[in-house]
């Protein structure tokens, strides 16, 4: 009987998770449909024909083997920069640093695997690693300065990413200690013993896709299985409830961030390991900042990243076809983007509206106080109040 129970209350809460969520992808979907209407219109007004120019894109992005396969490259790295952000987000932190993080993870990865370290079971964990311990101390240092000090994360990890910038500049400029034998700013190439796996033969598409999928996986079950999980969303969602639980937020938030920190730093392994061979200084044509609207557009939610991140992916691959076949300029997937971010932004205060009026008819004046207080942090940070419905007890 008490087996039967246990498995009751665990189909309810995957039930409500599931139900829950079904709402969120739905706004975001439909604020995508908004964005590309929106677009259509643009590029009408711009003198283009936005169904050759949509269809170009597509084809460019998704029509055949190497088109796919160069949409999934583009969404691998913002797949590990959108999960960065998300578990910040969700202890109510917004972290700018997700590039500079990326960088140097990279560059760990880069020198790493350009040594003679042994075979590849031994090599290549090595030079992920190192990338990730790298990219995990960048990403504490904010959380850390927070907790002890009250120093703004926005603040601290733009100057973080200046430094990281001129950091990674100079350990591969012309005296730099890491530079590689080659005249330019770059490590030495990757031995094999150190780089992903192909998955596609004759593409540049690796392993480092699977690694950004199990990662989602893995970070869906941290935030929402875990002990740690939980206590991160309370954090985020209200320090003083978390204060009043025992929650510590300064060490939740330096968790948080030191997880964030880690994902980065991974997603500039993958690249340096599975598709250019090296670091380059000049590698990440803004990795980390796109990271940012992929987290915002997928709610800070695993699976919301992985989809927004291929959205991306779509965009950014096959923006040369769009321009190529139907000559409508690539800038204009610039242009998309920001309106994806811009609806979604609106769906998500139209939600937040909504909310606030449900509860101002339900408890009257009361509701604008404490009430709304959970769901405008949540709505700030593009989260939803109902993705995560209490159909079962918090396990703190």
């Amino acid at each position: 009987m008490a087996t039967s129970k246990a498995w009751s209350r665990s189909g309810a809460g995957w039930a409500g998770r599931i139900g829950g969520a079904i709402p969120a992808l739905l706004s975001s979907f439909g604020a995508v449909a908004v964005a590309l209407l929106a677009g259509a219109l643009v590029i009408a007004v711009s003198g283009d024909d936005p169904l050759a120019a949509y269809a170009a894109m597509f084809r460019g992005a998704l029509g055949g083997v190497d088109p796919i396969a160069e949409t999934l490259v583009a969404a691998t790295p913002l797949i590990f920069g959108g999960l960065a952000f998300a578990i910040a987000s969700r202890a109510g932190l917004f972290n700018i640093g997700v590039e500079g993080q990326l960088l140097l993870g990279a560059l760990a990865a880069g020198w790493v695997g350009a040594q003679a370290l042994g075979p590849k079971p031994i090599h290549l964990p090595i030079a992920l690693l190192s990338a990730a311990v790298i990219g995990g101390i960048w990403g504490a240092l904010p959380g850390a300065l927070k907790a002890r000090f009250g120093s703004h994360e926005v603040i601290t990890t733009i100057m973080l990413n200046y430094i990281a910038l001129r950091l990674s500049a100079y350990a591969v400029g012309s005296d730099g200690p890491l530079r590689g034998e080659a005249r330019k700013p770059a490590t030495d190439v990757t031995e094999p013993t150190a780089r992903l796996p192909g998955l596609i033969e004759d593409t540049r598409l690796g392993s480092g896709l699977l690694l950004a999928l199990v990662s989602a996986a893995v970070l869906w079950y941290v935030l929402f299985r875990t002990t740690l999980g939980f206590r991160i969303r309370t954090v985020g969602l209200s320090r003083g409830a978390a204060a009043y639980a025992g929650i510590g937020w300064g060490r939740t938030i330096t968790l948080a961030m030191l997880g964030s920190g880690i994902l980065a730093g991974l997603g500039g392994a993958v690249e340096v390991l599975g598709v250019f061979r090296q670091y380059n200084h000049a590698f990440s044509p803004g990795y980390g900042f796109t990271a940012i609207a992929v987290g915002l557009v997928g709610r800070n939610h695993p699976l919301g990243v992985v989809l927004a991140a291929l959205l991306f992916g779509v965009l950014n691959s096959g923006a040369t076809e769009m321009q190529s076949s139907a000559g409508t300029s690539k800038e204009i997937v610039q242009v998309l983007q920001a309106l994806v971010i811009l609806a979604v932004a609106a769906f998500a205060a139209a939600t937040r509206l909504r909310l606030g009026q449900r509860l101002t008819r339900r408890f009257g004046g009361r509701a604008t106080g404490q009430s709304m207080a959970g769901g405008d942090r949540a709505a700030a940070v593009g989260m939803e109040p109902e993705l995560e419905p209490s159909s079962e007890p918090p396990r703190v």
